[in-house]
Formats: C-alpha cells, structure tokens, sequence
C-alpha cells in the first residue's frame, strides 16, 4: 500500500555566500513553513485590522513576508 500523504515544499537557493557549496536548502524551505504558519494565522487577524486602520492592517498582513521568512531562512545557513 502507498503512502498518500502532504506534499512538502522543497525550496532551494543557490548563490548564496553563507556556506561552501553556495546553496541553501534546509533555510529557505524551514522559512517557507514558518511563513505559511504565520500567514494563516496573520493574514485572517491583518483583514479585520484593515476595515479599522489600513495602514496597520497592511503591516499585520505583510509581517510574514517581511520579517518571519528572512529571519528564520537567515538563521540556517544550511
């Protein structure tokens, strides 16, 4: 019997100066996984903002793309 399961998403980044064979796989794909966590949770919360402040509802909704993922995908240099 096959295992049907989630697919999980690979990203991979190449060019990068932090280690020597120059490209990040375990980064990147760790950053897309914190930042779909984050969006879930983030964007829902950042829409009812928005109806009040729109100013402030566009930095709740942007705070994955901005903040989670460069940081978490920063802090693995593998």
């Amino acid at each position: 019997m096959d295992f049907i399961g989630l697919p999980i998403p690979i990203c991979i980044e190449c060019g990068s100066t932090s280690n020597p064979c120059r490209c990040k796989v375990v980064g990147p794909t760790l950053g897309f996984l914190a930042f779909a966590a984050a969006a879930v949770v983030e964007w829902p919360v950042g829409v009812v903002v928005y109806c009040f402040s729109r100013e402030k509802g566009r930095r709740i909704m942007g705070h994955p793309s901005t903040i989670v993922y460069p940081s978490v995908k920063d802090a693995i240099p593998i």
